[in-house]
């Protein structure tokens, strides 16, 4: 399906030379991806469609927080250089804290003016359309002290764990790293999922942060890269990502589809691990087809992202940041599963570009879900295509365009 006509994409690759700076070696525009700037009449329908679609659990001041944050990380960057360039079009540190600024400024206007979302902002198009996952904050049972009750160890980074930035060596490997040890003064792989899990190779290192009951919590909580221990005595511990033994990932769900023990329609993180209670004479097996590994560090608040800072429920989300940067403000526009079968509801809301993941690629986004039940049934239900529309302050787009 042609996504846009031909003399859109050529106005926004001219367009992103005059106001963003792109390099005159940019890949050339792929039709069909990218960047397309939205007509007045499109971005006044998507600014009532986002101010009916926030929904009564959120208000507009609720994004306050995550926007100081994104400030605060884009502070730290030489506002002339580039955060993102997809596709043709090159996004500058200095666009996103106008777009931040202004968007902070006028949240508390947009219960009773949310046509300043139109006024205020250039809308962009973001294509092609991206699939939608979730993630949430799983809660565990824990130990900070080794018992029976709570055989399963959590680990710290490894002091072994070695890392090297392959882009040193040569620059097609720019932004790559390699995660090693050093076994006989020869480089190694580190050990997998099944050496640690199955075959104790961190155990008498002093290497737990804490213990839990199930092998299977373990598991997911690594997928979802952080949690809450529930103590003993019902205090609460953020257990927090700090690093990975940097092997391939692995996904369950198609390992279980591949070999026929589940279908495809309607797989999601309960029947999986539904699945895995029902036989665990099985849990091994099907571990250990992932062999990349988490580790983790406790905190007293969490969870964060990956620009280091606190997740806002159902308002953050994940990205290749290569499409759109850290610390971006963006239009969401979706349906979302619910408890009966079949049944989805609109969601429309804006979010923030806040954390990355392994297997976020592309346009691809997924959305933190939050903790709790609910969290936990959106984010193993969640699988929708989306639109994503990105906002550029109008005050900095014309002050560079002429427009």
């Amino acid at each position: 399906m042609k996504l846009f006509r031909i003399p859109s994409v050529l106005v926004l690759v001219v367009s992103c030379f005059l106001i963003i700076g792109c390099s005159t070696r940019q890949k050339p525009e792929i039709p069909g991806k990218g960047y397309t700037r939205l007509s007045s009449q499109k971005a006044d329908f998507l600014a009532q469609r986002i101010a009916s679609g926030m929904g009564d659990d959120f208000k507009w001041m609720d994004l306050e927080p995550g926007i100081m944050r994104n400030l605060d990380y884009i502070s730290r960057k030489n506002p002339d250089g580039i955060a993102a360039t997809y596709a043709g079009m090159s996004i500058s540190w200095k666009m996103l804290e106008a777009t931040n600024r202004n968007m902070l400024e006028i949240l508390p206007k947009l219960e009773r003016n949310p046509e300043l979302l139109h006024e205020r902002f250039v809308w962009f198009a973001l294509k092609p359309r991206t699939f939608m996952t979730g993630y949430y904050e799983p809660w565990l049972e824990a130990s900070l002290e080794p018992h029976p009750d709570y055989p399963y160890p959590l680990y710290r980074v490894p002091d072994d764990l070695q890392s090297v930035n392959l882009g040193d060596f040569h620059h097609r490997w720019k932004g790559d790293r390699l995660l090693y040890r050093v076994e006989d003064g020869k480089i190694k792989p580190y050990f997998d999922r099944k050496e640690i899990d199955f075959e104790n190779a961190l155990e008498g290192r002093g290497l737990e942060v804490a213990w839990v009951k199930d092998l299977v919590d373990v598991f997911i909580l690594q997928i979802q890269g952080s949690g809450r221990l529930i103590l003993p005595d019902g205090s609460v511990k953020h257990v927090l990502y700090a690093g990975k033994n940097g092997l391939k990932y692995v996904s369950l769900g198609k390992v279980l589809i591949r070999r026929g023990l589940m279908k495809r329609e309607g797989m999601s993180m309960q029947k999986i691990r539904t699945f895995l209670k029902n036989n665990p004479d099985m849990i091994e097996e099907l571990l250990i087809t992932n062999p990349s590994y988490v580790f983790f560090r406790l905190d007293e608040e969490g969870p964060f992202g990956s620009m280091n800072q606190p997740l806002t429920p159902m308002s953050s989300i994940a990205v290749d940041r290569s499409v759109l940067p850290l610390g971006a403000v963006a239009a969401l526009t979706t349906k979302l599963p619910t408890r009966e079968s079949d049944v989805t509801r609109p969601f429309a809301r804006m979010v923030m570009a806040q954390d990355t993941g392994g297997a976020i690629k592309g346009t691809r986004v997924d959305l933190f879900c939050g903790s709790g039940e609910y969290a936990e049934f959106l984010a193993g239900h969640l699988r929708s295509y989306a639109h994503v529309y990105f906002p550029v302050s109008r005050e900095f787009y014309e002050s560079l365009s002429g427009n």
